[in-house]
């Protein structure tokens, strides 16, 4: 078994098994459908792609460029006219895949692992995160639902479970896709301090794109990737507007939960990163059998920054 012999974890992990060998699940309402194949989860609106999730790395060239060996990534999200926003495997930074979630450096007291694929600060042989099952597939007329579960392997061990639930709503305005995130661990295991990593939105760059939060557009210089307090202040939401070329405007906005961390923000415009860090403040433990909860919202919009809609994305969580 992947875990140490630890008997809750021991049991805990024989009840999944590869989401590949699973077989297709599927739902559909109205204008939604949702499927799952082994080999992504799609979410389509009025027969458009809203977003794929993939469970393992794709094969295909146009889709494989990253160097991780990860798959569990977002790409595409889409706006609501269309509008492709992430990217995967830029030349900056081809370890970087839509929106995902990972850390450069997760250590417990016999390992260390680097799941973001950057190498420096943690070692990236046979580290990966890997799909274990898709659960919980439905849809309703104006939204989609699916978990899935996926081991951080460090060698043959799962160092990290992490239990993701996505539902995404559409809206007047924008699409919504709430992220509930649940990071179980056998052993304590610690996210050491730096200045990014964790749930990141790395949009395309073929575009002019400014960033901006409730108080309008933010003009702070961009952060130091190696100096944590240079990251910019907490914020309920911080939003990309990305000025494509034909003239179209579209972006994305992460909006963070007031339960999180404490969080600053590594945002990077000329590359595209919308990445809300929960370690940039200081390292975090997560102690065995105490799972760490992320909640994150992603509005994807066509046009200016939708403040007004972002306001009251971030407003219901206050409720």
């Amino acid at each position: 078994m992947f875990y140490r012999l630890i008997p809750s974890f021991a049991l805990l992990a024989l009840s999944f098994s590869p989401a590949r060998a699973e077989s297709a699940q599927s739902a559909s309402a109205d204008d939604v459908s949702i499927t799952a194949d082994g080999k992504a989860v799609e979410v389509v609106f009025q027969k458009k792609t809203v977003l794929r999730y993939l469970l393992t790395k794709p094969t295909e060239a146009t889709d494989s460029k990253s160097i991780s060996p990860s798959a569990c990534y977002f790409h595409p999200l889409t706006t609501p006219s269309g509008v492709v926003l992430t990217d995967v495997g830029p030349d900056d930074h081809p370890h970087h895949r839509g929106a995902f979630c990972a850390w450069l450096e997760v250590r417990d007291a016999a390992d260390a692992a680097d799941f973001w694929g950057w190498g420096q600060y943690a070692p990236l042989e046979n580290r990966m995160i890997r799909n274990a099952a898709v659960e919980s597939v439905s849809a309703t007329g104006d939204s989609a639902t699916f978990t899935v579960k996926n081991d951080w392997l460090a060698g043959g061990t799962a160092l990290v479970r992490e239990n993701l639930r996505t539902t995404v709503t559409f809206r007047s305005g924008g699409r919504v896709l709430d992220l509930d995130w649940r990071f179980e661990t056998a052993t304590d295991v610690t996210l050491p301090r730096h200045a990014f990593s964790g749930f990141v939105v790395r949009t395309r760059k073929d575009a002019a794109i400014t960033a901006a939060d409730p108080a309008g557009p933010v003009k702070l210089p961009p952060p130091s990737h190696l100096k944590p307090e240079n990251d910019w202040p907490s914020k309920p939401w911080y939003a990309l507007e990305l000025a494509l070329k034909d003239g179209t405007k579209a972006g994305a906005a992460i909006v963070n939960h007031p339960g999180n961390p404490k969080t600053l923000w590594h945002i990077v415009t000329g590359i595209g990163m919308l990445n809300p860090c929960i370690t940039a403040p200081g390292p975090v433990t997560v102690k065995a059998g105490e799972p760490l909860r992320l909640r994150y919202r992603v509005v994807t919009f066509d046009g200016a920054v939708p403040t007004e809609l972002l306001n009251q994305v971030a407003a219901e969580w206050d409720k």
